[in-house]
């Protein structure tokens, strides 16, 4: 079957060579093909802006997009307007509908008093941001029938590595309450993809994407001081979290329930991993 990558970044990247790797040609839409490899076939496009040309015998569409700005206007471009042109590519271009698994987040929940969130909770969004990934959500659902929303976590993985550098460079501090941070290794998140898109006969319209094991930033900074052998941070008035309530903790039951299993279950393996070295960033 033929893939479709649009959006193909660092995790659009991994998503297409798994895809390869299980022998199905992969086509990539992007500003900078060049930087694409061998195994991904590049179409040089600006989705904001224009709707991509996708071969007739498209199977999958997975659209994993990453905006330029982080403000409302830069949102509205990568995300609602490079949805509204691939819905248009697949109803031109397409022989038949393919699955379309789109990449969304987590900050669609408005929910900061730490308590426990899934794909049944109501999606209200607390920042202008998350509420244009929310109107994404919704016109890719009206658009495409045959269409899965993967609501993702924080990402991490082989070279991002800003809050490691953050602590080793002694510019972190720890917030005076809790707060509660999910996070999904890039590996996991790519294997997540290929498995909705080609393993699940039936996938549900939202999935949430997170590890086993939200957990208080204050933890997961502390291991990683202790991995680099650097002095846990100072708790502070002014820490990183503080201000923001005490976050939310994502349940995965629905994505583990179709038979997914993660390879960094917690962010203690994965971070273990990327402090190994282990893995690239795709560019």
């Amino acid at each position: 079957m033929t893939i479709v990558i649009a959006g193909c970044g660092d995790l659009g990247i991994e998503a297409g060579l798994r895809f390869a790797a299980l022998g199905h040609p992969v086509v990539g839409l992007r500003r900078s093909v060049e930087k694409l490899p061998p195994e991904i076939a590049g179409q040089s496009v600006d989705l904001s802006a224009h709707v991509p040309t996708l071969p007739a015998d498209t199977s999958v569409v997975v659209i994993a997009v990453s905006p330029d700005e982080r403000t409302r206007d830069g949102y509205l471009a990568t995300y609602v307007e490079s949805v509204r042109n691939i819905a248009a590519a697949i109803e031109r271009d397409c022989a038949r509908e393919p699955r379309v698994i789109y990449v969304s987040s987590t900050a669609v929940y408005g929910v900061s008093d730490g308590s426990w969130v899934d794909e049944f909770t109501p999606a209200k969004p607390a920042s202008e941001t998350a509420t244009v990934l929310r109107e994404a959500e919704v016109l890719l659902l009206e658009s495409v029938a045959n269409s899965t929303i993967l609501r993702l976590a924080g990402i991490y993985g082989p070279g991002r590595t800003r809050q490691i550098d953050r602590i080793r460079e002694g510019n972190e501090t720890l917030a005076l309450n809790p707060y509660f941070t999910n996070l999904i290794h890039r590996d996991d998140a790519a294997a997540a993809i290929v498995h909705l898109a080609i393993m699940v006969t039936s996938p549900a319209s939202i999935y949430i994407g997170v590890d086993d094991e939200p957990a208080d930033q204050r933890e997961v900074v502390g291991f990683l001081a202790r991995r680099i052998d650097r002095p846990v941070p100072p708790t502070s008035a002014d820490g990183a979290s503080d201000g923001r309530g005490s976050g939310k903790r994502c349940r995965n039951d629905l994505l583990k329930s179709t038979g997914f299993s993660f390879v960094y279950p917690s962010y203690r393996e994965g971070y273990s991993a990327v402090l190994a070295g282990e893995g690239s960033r795709h560019r």
